[in-house]
């Protein structure tokens, strides 16, 4: 494995679970989230943080495994 393609895997999955434990903290600790939203503000902005890693983090590891995928089809 190449070391660009390492690097964006290594970058992809610390921005996807990055998503993740925002999304697991809104959803326990920022006070769950209801049909309004979230019920405290940290659980507003844990929300916002996971809205933009989780989609950020999957684009940018899907990239990496066709890379990875491409590089191996040579």
């Amino acid at each position: 494995m190449h070391q660009d393609t390492r690097q964006l895997l290594r970058t992809g999955l610390a921005i996807f679970l990055t998503g993740v434990l925002a999304a697991v903290f809104a959803l326990t600790v920022g006070g769950g989230i209801s049909r309004q939203g979230p019920h405290t503000n940290s659980g507003w902005l844990a929300l916002m943080i996971a809205m933009g890693c989780l989609p950020l983090g999957t684009l940018t590891l899907l990239l990496a495994l066709a890379k990875l995928v491409g590089k191996r089809k040579r």
